[in-house]
């Protein structure tokens, strides 16, 4: 729990088995979502965030039982608006809102997007909203990835979906297109960080965290593939740069797949679509969880957004194996 008086903040919270052998900054991550990493790594290193009352290290381990406790100053709250306009609502209880986000819109306000994001939606159609951390907001799509979003609506919520996300039980399944003929499926296992030259980019770097990707094919063409894709884990940008770092990066991506390029000989149909499509081939298309309050597995479909479909229509019209 989260206690806001005055100038000060006071959070306890203990680790479950989910995160028993975790560093220490990345269980206070999962089990104080109201707060940035970075923030509370400093925390850590003021002494204002303990286990147990002790002082440790960011990447000393914890264990399962063992209470993370968090007495610090409050800084300036942050307040976003609700503003008006559509969403597209797959399901809603008083738990949970499960959205379909279109490719374009940003989750979250921020530098350059202060105001019409999904957050900034949400709050204008469910105010109570603004009273979670981050909106409701438990786990993200990139801008420019279109598809399902679980949204929590209560505390109960919110502390059920962050702790099966820190468990990996929640399922996300995408469909993605990348260049390149396929024949297989694959497992990426490979640690993801930020780039260590270009900062606004991730990498596959081996001080990076954990990150698995499992894809196998959704359908075959003669250059390109689509796959099914599955996460294990939610880092950013996790499925463009696995499929970039085996050299078959998402079709329409700005910033791992370099200038659209279409087969040699290829139908003008099949290079002026691959030319025009601007924005990562990727689709949030499956989501399965544990209701908050019930228990019962709960899985949600969205079916592919126009772009995708068009592509994947002129793919087999012109690129066939």
């Amino acid at each position: 729990m989260t206690q806001v008086k005055g100038d000060s903040i006071a959070c306890n919270a203990r680790v479950p088995e989910a995160l028993h052998g975790a560093r220490f900054d990345q269980a206070a991550a999962a089990l104080f979502p109201d707060f940035s990493r970075s923030r509370l790594q400093s925390w850590i290193n003021e002494g204002a965030l303990t286990i147990a009352g002790q002082m440790a290290r960011p990447r000393d381990k914890v264990a399962v039982g063992q209470e993370l406790i968090l007495l610090a100053e409050a800084a300036p709250a942050v307040t976003w608006s609700g503003q008006d306009g559509d969403l597209m609502i797959v399901y809603e209880d008083e738990h949970v809102i499960v959205v379909n986000k279109p490719a374009g819109l940003v989750v979250h306000p921020a530098a350059g997007h202060l105001d019409g994001t999904l957050v900034n939606l949400l709050i204008g159609y469910a105010p109570e909203l603004e009273k979670l951390p981050r909106g409701g907001i438990v786990h993200r799509l990139d801008k420019d990835t279109s598809g399902i979003m679980c949204v929590a609506r209560s505390s109960l919520a919110h502390q059920s979906l962050v702790t099966q996300l820190a468990a990996r039980s929640v399922k996300r399944q995408y469909l993605a297109v990348c260049q390149g003929a396929l024949t297989g499926g694959d497992t990426v296992d490979a640690p993801i960080g930020r780039h260590p030259t270009q900062r606004t980019r991730m990498a596959v770097t081996a001080s990076g965290k954990a990150a698995v990707t499992h894809y196998r094919i959704h359908q075959r063409y003669g250059h390109y593939t689509a796959l099914d894709v599955n996460l294990e884990t939610g880092r950013t940008h996790q499925i463009r740069v696995h499929l970039a770092h085996k050299n078959h990066p998402l079709v329409g991506d700005p910033v791992y797949a370099g200038r659209p390029r279409p087969p040699k000989a290829a139908a003008a149909e099949l290079s002026d679509t691959i030319a025009a499509f601007r924005r990562q081939a990727l689709h949030a298309r499956t989501l399965a969880f544990d209701h908050p309050a019930s228990g019962q597995r709960c899985q949600f479909d969205t079916q592919l957004p126009e772009d995708l479909t068009a592509l994947m229509a002129v793919l087999a019209t012109w690129d066939r194996p």
